[in-house]
């Protein structure tokens, strides 16, 4: 007979304990193998513990210790428990009940202080627990990002430090809040050098805004909500790229090239609008093709994006999420993201805070997601940008369509109080600003006005001007008569055939009042929409059919021209990679044609909005009710894959 010999394993391990002076503490460790299991218990200084040879360790608290178990077979196998630490603080008076065991108990509470500016600030608090308390310190209701020990300390206090704080003590079993703690800053009594300007060697913003999704309810509101941030950021010197319905790959690609344009010194912004959720304490963005239910492969890591940022080493890496958060699929494992030293001057804004949806309304008229509507109202303010989302905030939390459903969330590790309104300065720094420059233009090169002379004397002016950096619009105009032509009409289409995404009654609108205000010719007599410019593989072609009735003969004719205008925009870039749907050229009795004016065809959204004022939220419906077995969950790669940073 085989003889089976199991593997030695530990199947528990200790966990550690912040206990009073003289409490008798139990360690306990369990492990699994063959045979008689032999156990050695040993300190922080390798030291075996005299006669502590069993599975469960009873220790009177003396002092702070560490503990480690060793376990081993008769097979000559041993395994190590992890290091446990049987904390002890130094608190004269512990105040705990007389009856103690082990649940949390806060001993010392942070006192409220006034510190002269430029002076140390320090903060303290105490738990008892078991197992050991965690730490998290909060000013005025947001997290310190990294401030997760007992004691916070700042050491060169500023106005901005002013606030009421708290700390957070938890562990597996529950969580405590401390007492608040006012803290004021005065006003140093020195004469205060005036600190330098702080200035960017450029700034660069890159907008995704997804609301055509195949599998998952549309949205409305990103269209206005990318448009309307796109130009604030260009009035404070950004160059932007706004993209609209993006699939995973395109996403991707579009990241890589905006990675691609940061530098030191750079101030870079992303900001997406669409579907999205949290799973493991990290956000994914949701593609137009995600199938349903989607999972973490067919999505976007915003951590990833933000580990990117980090390593081109910029001044300002700041990322806003119109998305919501809500967990999904917490039982399967995530992936590692590598870490990178903290090198600060990073802002997380989040739309909602975790597990929480975001929303989008009817708003005078247009959709607008409500985070983005504050969001942009206070965006060209010259304040420290936390200090602009704490007043997006403020304002979200006073709307009462979304009053107990969304509230913001704010993560930062700014070390400086950097504005998106600093000036760009480029002396040093003129070879890297001409590249990013180049790229920037090319992806924002739009075609040049052609004026076409018809066989029959007719001229036709076709102008183009960009909504967004893959959605161009052109327009035809009638500017000469021919001598016996009347009663002229001009259509555009164009091959390949690009679909108009936002033909939709729910959209024409909206998509209207942008045309209305993008006009580059006055009075246009026609006008075509070009949606989705990244998937153009060769040059775009505009045909102009133009209908006029013939003053002699009376009869209605027809003549066509064709204008070939490249890859315009983002398609100038071949940037897009990996994919097998590219546009294809449709049939000629079924092109997209051109509208009179700004008129749609109609077709029936595929999501609306109940009422105006109602809020509708920004989860894709059922993604995370579909069950799915953890031994089946994929690894997840999206954080690690290497990427490709040249042109």
């Amino acid at each position: 007979m085989k003889n089976m010999i199991r593997d030695l394993v530990i199947v528990q391990h200790p966990v550690s304990v912040s206990v009073p002076l003289n409490y008798q503490v139990n360690l306990s460790v369990r492990a699994e193998g063959t045979g008689i299991l032999n156990y050695q218990w040993f300190k922080s200084d390798e030291e075996e513990v005299f006669g502590a040879t069993r599975a469960d360790l009873t220790v009177t608290a003396q002092r702070s210790q560490l503990y480690i178990c060793r376990v081993n077979d008769q097979f000559c196998n041993c395994v190590f428990s992890e290091w446990v630490k049987v904390k002890v603080p130094d608190i004269a008076k512990p105040g705990l009940p007389v009856a103690w065991r082990g649940e949390l108990h806060i001993a010392v509470h942070p006192a409220p202080q006034t510190v002269r500016q430029g002076q140390r600030l320090t903060l303290s608090c105490s738990a008892f627990g078991i197992p050991i308390p965690h730490y998290q310190w909060y000013r005025n209701g947001h997290p310190l990002l990294g401030k997760t020990t007992n004691t916070l300390q700042i050491h060169n206090a500023e106005a901005d430090d002013r606030g009421t704080y708290l700390c957070s003590v938890s562990n597996v079993e529950e969580e405590r809040w401390t007492e608040p703690a006012d803290v004021d800053i005065e006003p140093s009594n020195q004469l205060k050098v005036t600190a330098p300007k702080l200035t960017a060697t450029d700034k660069v913003a890159l907008l995704i805004g997804n609301l055509n999704y195949s599998h998952h309810p549309d949205l409305m509101a990103p269209t206005m909500d990318v448009h309307e941030l796109a130009n604030l950021l260009q009035q404070l010197g950004f160059r932007v790229v706004s993209l609209l319905d993006l699939t995973r790959e395109e996403m991707l690609a579009a990241i890589d090239k905006f990675i691609l344009l940061l530098d030191r010194g750079v101030y870079a912004l992303f900001y997406y609008a669409g579907h999205g959720y949290e799973r493991s304490g990290r956000n994914y963005l949701v593609a137009i093709d995600a199938p349903q239910p989607y999972r973490p492969e067919n999505c976007v890591c915003v951590q990833r994006i933000m580990r990117m940022m980090q390593e081109r080493r910029t001044a300002l890496s700041v990322v806003l999420l119109d998305t919501c958060r809500t967990w999904y699929n917490q039982d399967c494992i995530a992936s590692e993201i590598r870490p990178l030293v903290p090198m600060g001057n990073t802002v997380y804004g989040y739309a909602t805070c975790e597990d929480a949806e975001a929303y989008e309304v009817q708003d005078g008229g247009k959709s607008t997601g409500i985070f983005t509507k504050y969001l942009n109202k206070h965006i060209l303010q010259p304040e420290k940008v936390t200090h602009v989302l704490e007043q997006v905030s403020e304002d979200l939390g006073r709307d009462p369509l979304v009053t107990g459903k969304q509230a913001v969330e704010i993560k930062h590790t700014l070390k400086e109080p950097r504005s998106l309104t600093d000036p760009v300065r480029t002396t040093g720094h003129t070879g890297e600003l001409r590249l990013r420059d180049a790229c920037w233009r090319q992806a924002n090169e739009l075609p040049c006005q052609k004026l076409l002379i018809f066989p029959c004397g007719v001229e036709v002016e076709v102008s183009f001007s960009a909504l967004f950096s893959n959605v161009m619009v052109a327009f035809g105009t009638v500017k000469t008569i021919g001598p016996r032509t009347q009663d002229c009409t001009v259509t555009l289409r164009s091959t390949p055939a690009m679909e108009d995404i936002f033909s939709s009654p729910g959209r024409s609108g909206e998509m209207d009042s942008l045309l209305l205000n993008n006009l580059v010719a006055e009075n246009p007599d026609c006008s075509l929409r070009l949606c989705g410019l990244q998937k153009l593989q060769g040059s775009l072609v505009i045909k102009v059919d133009l209908h006029y009735t013939h003053t002699g003969s009376k009869l209605r004719l027809q003549e066509s021209k064709q204008l070939d205008i490249g890859k315009p925009l983002v398609a100038s870039c071949d940037q897009y990679r990996g994919q097998q749907a590219l546009v294809t050229q449709r049939q000629e009795g079924a092109p997209s044609q051109s509208m009179g004016h700004v008129s749609h065809s109609k077709q029936s959204p595929r999501q609306t909005l109940g009422q105006p004022g109602r809020p509708f939220t920004r989860k894709a419906e059922c993604a995370a009710k579909v069950p799915t077995a953890r031994s089946n969950e994929p690894e997840e790669n999206d954080e690690t894959e290497p990427q490709d940073f040249t042109f």
